[in-house]
C-alpha cells in the first residue's frame, strides 16, 4: 500500500515539473515573439545617400552628346533580291545606320550597307519612314550617298580625323542587331591601315574599343564635343558575328574629300598619274641593279597622260622574272611630295588626297640619277583608272 502511495507521488511530481516547464518555454516564446513584433514594426533603419546631382559631369556630357547627335542618326533597311534554286528570287534585307549630310535630305553611310539593294528605307529618330535614293556610291572607300525627302531634318557636325590621339574618347551611334539609338563608349585604340573582306584598303582608319556590332555599319564615330570624325564600317569578329573591342571606321576626311564628287557625279573622280607601275622590294632592287631598294618602277605611261606630259619615262626592256614578263628602263618613283612610295596602296593613298589638276613633285631615280619631277594630275581615264 505504502509502495502504491510513493508511485503515485512520484508521478504527479513529475508531471507538474513537465507541465510548469512546458508552460515556461510557451511563455517565453511568446515573450520572444512580442519582443520581434515589437522591434520589427518600428520603422526600418535604412542609409540614404546624401542629396547629390543626379549625374556626374562626365555623365552630363555622354548624355549631351546622345540628345545632340541622335536625332542626325537613321536607320536603313536594304532590300536586295536573291535567288534560290526551288524558290526562284528571294528578297532579303539588311540593316545598317547612317548620318544626315543636310537639310536637303543627303545621308552618308557606308557602301555594303544598300549594296545591290533594289529598295533603300530610311527610318528617323522619330520614328517616321521614308523611301531613299541611292546617289551616289564610292565602293573603294565603302561610302555611299543616300536621299531622303523629309521636313525638318538635323544635320550632324563633320570634325576633324586628321590629329586625333590614341587614347582619346569616341562615341558609336547606331542600331546594332536592329537595336535603334544605341550609344557606346571607348576610345580610339590605334591608327592604321586595314584591309576589308573585299580586298580594299582603308588608309588610316581609327580602331576603336567601343562596342560595334552588325547594324552599326554607316554609323557616326563621335569625339566628345559630338562631331563626327569617323564612319564605323567593320569589326575584328575572330569568328562571330560580334563585338570583339576591335572596331574599325573610316576617317571621316576621308569622306569630306569624295562627299562632293558622290553628291553632284554619283561617283568619285580621283586623279591618275597615268602610269603602270612594279613594286620593288630590296631583293628586286639587287637583282635588277637599281639605285634604291624600294619604290614603284615604272612599266608604262598612258600615251598623252599626267605622267607623260611631265616627261616620266615607262621602260622599254622586257625581262622576266621567274615566270612573270616586265619591263625595265622605266623611271623608279621613290617618293611624291615627300612621302614615301613602296607599293600602289601608297600610291592610291596620295591619289585618294589630291584632285584632277593639283601638282605633285615625283621623286624618281632615272638610272643613278636622283630627280624631282613636277606633274599635273589629271582624271583617272575609265571606270578605274590607270594605276593611281
Amino acid at each position: 500500500m505504502k509502495a502504491r502511495i510513493l508511485v503515485l507521488a512520484v508521478g504527479i511530481t513529475a508531471l507538474f515539473v513537465v507541465v510548469t516547464s512546458h508552460r515556461g518555454s510557451v511563455m517565453q516564446m511568446v515573450s520572444d515573439s512580442s519582443s520581434y513584433v515589437k522591434q520589427h514594426t518600428s520603422s526600418p533603419e535604412i542609409t540614404e545617400a546624401a542629396d547629390t546631382p543626379p549625374v556626374d559631369a562626365e555623365e552630363q556630357n555622354n548624355i549631351q552628346v546622345y540628345k545632340r547627335v541622335m536625332p542626325s542618326v537613321v536607320n536603313i533597311t536594304s532590300t536586295a533580291v536573291a535567288y534560290d534554286f526551288f524558290y526562284g528570287p528571294i528578297p532579303q534585307q539588311g540593316l545598317g545606320t547612317g548620318f544626315v549630310l543636310n537639310h536637303e535630305g543627303q545621308i552618308l553611310t557606308n557602301n555594303h550597307v544598300i549594296k545591290d539593294a533594289r529598295q533603300v528605307e530610311v527610318t528617323l529618330a522619330n520614328r517616321k519612314k521614308y523611301k531613299a535614293q541611292i546617289i551616289g556610291t564610292d565602293p573603294s572607300h565603302d561610302l555611299a550617298v543616300i536621299q531622303i525627302n523629309a521636313p525638318n531634318l538635323t544635320a550632324a557636325t563633320l570634325g576633324d580625323s586628321k590629329n586625333l590621339q590614341v587614347g582619346q574618347k569616341v562615341f558609336a551611334i547606331g542600331n546594332p542587331f536592329g537595336l535603334s539609338g544605341t550609344m557606346t563608349k571607348g576610345i580610339v585604340s590605334s591608327i592604321r591601315q586595314v584591309r576589308e573582306a573585299d580586298g580594299t584598303y582603308i588608309d588610316e582608319a581609327i580602331q576603336t574599343d567601343a562596342p560595334i556590332n552588325p547594324g552599326n555599319s554607316g554609323g557616326p564615330l563621335l569625339n566628345s564635343r559630338g562631331e563626327v570624325i569617323g564612319i564605323n564600317t567593320m569589326i575584328a569578329t575572330g569568328g562571330a558575328e560580334q563585338s570583339s573591342g576591335v572596331g574599325f571606321a573610316i576617317p571621316i576626311n576621308a569622306a569630306k574629300s569624295v562627299i562632293h564628287d558622290l553628291i553632284t557625279t554619283g561617283r568619285v573622280v580621283r586623279p591618275s598619274l597615268g602610269v603602270i607601275t612594279l613594286p620593288i622590294s630590296p631583293e628586286l632592287a639587287d637583282q635588277l641593279g637599281l639605285a634604291n631598294d624600294s619604290g614603284l618602277l615604272i612599266q608604262r605611261v598612258e600615251r598623252g597622260g599626267a605622267a607623260e606630259k611631265a616627261g616620266l619615262r615607262g621602260g622599254n626592256e622586257r625581262a622576266y622574272i621567274g615566270m612573270s614578263p616586265v619591263i625595265l628602263g622605266g623611271d623608279l618613283i621613290v617618293s611624291i611630295d615627300g612621302q614615301d612610295v613602296s607599293d600602289p596602296q601608297d600610291l592610291a593613298h596620295v591619289m585618294n588626297s589630291h584632285k584632277s589638276g593639283d601638282t605633285v613633285k615625283v621623286t624618281i631615280y632615272r638610272g643613278r640619277r636622283k630627280m624631282d619631277i613636277n606633274v599635273q594630275l589629271e582624271m583617272a581615264r575609265g571606270q578605274n583608272g590607270i594605276a593611281a
